[in-house]
């Protein structure tokens, strides 16, 4: 039996939201169990775990953060407590850690380690926003940002409605918050009228929205205000999928 401990991949909040209803009781027992996290922003985690309950003193739990781009050397070191038989949490700074946001390298090399990694349930913004959409489910792709230049911008809206298309596949994209009316500006202007479009914003949260409709009716619609706060962006060209709508 491996003496190694356990890295458990922690859902965080998607921001100042309930865990109540966001983290299940079980997850936030495990949790306040742990003594050792690694971070995105320790900031972040200890406001997380604050949340959670946890009974411990905050100053008492060792929490450790991550390169803004984790190397091997980097999870080597990180992972040496668990190596050592200790149990541990890896947090991002909202959602789930390693899916569009770092920590993937720190779960590669607990697999090569023959560390056993646990998955915990909880918000996924991503997830979330496709459960929404009404759109395809089960053909998509997530493309994290696109560009910032506003004709590459532009190029890439037009390349991922065509592939959206060719592959009956909804795609999917985030944009830093504070560009988010910028971003759906250009989509209405790029998209084919026909393609739907859905905007998912402020998820799990009081404010939280979400629309779908065609680009036409979007461009004809008073634009929503969307600065800083926090949005998924999914598509799907006119097809099969689109048809049924």
């Amino acid at each position: 039996m491996s003496a190694h401990g356990t890295l458990y991949l922690v859902p965080n909040l998607l921001g100042a939201g309930d865990a109540d209803l966001c983290i299940p009781p079980a997850v936030r027992k495990i949790v306040r169990d742990l003594d050792y996290f690694v971070v995105e922003t320790p900031k972040a985690a200890r406001a997380f775990l604050k949340a959670s309950g946890t009974t411990k003193p905050l100053q008492a739990l060792r929490i450790e953060a991550m390169p803004e781009k984790p190397d091997e050397a980097a999870a080597k070191r990180l992972l040496a407590p668990l190596m050592e038989g200790a149990d541990g949490g890896l947090i991002s700074d909202a959602g789930v850690p390693a899916v569009a946001d770092p920590g993937a390298v720190i779960v590669r090399a607990a697999h090569g380690a023959g560390i056993k990694v646990v998955p915990l349930v909880g918000p996924s913004s991503l997830l979330l926003a496709l459960m929404a959409s009404g759109l395809q489910g089960q053909r998509f792709a997530f493309h994290g940002y696109l560009p910032v230049d506003e004709k590459e911008l532009a190029s890439a809206i037009k390349r991922l409605d065509e592939e959206s298309a060719r592959h009956d596949q909804t795609q999917m994209f985030i944009e830093t918050p504070y560009r988010n009316e910028r971003m759906l500006k250009l989509l209405c202007a790029n998209l084919k009228p026909s393609t739907l479009l859905c905007v998912a914003a402020d998820l799990t949260l009081p404010t939280e929205t979400v629309s779908t409709r065609s680009a036409a009716d979007w461009r004809a619609s008073p634009a929503p205000a969307l600065k800083d706060r926090p949005c998924v962006f999914l598509l799907l060209a006119a097809g099969r999928s689109a048809q049924r709508h």
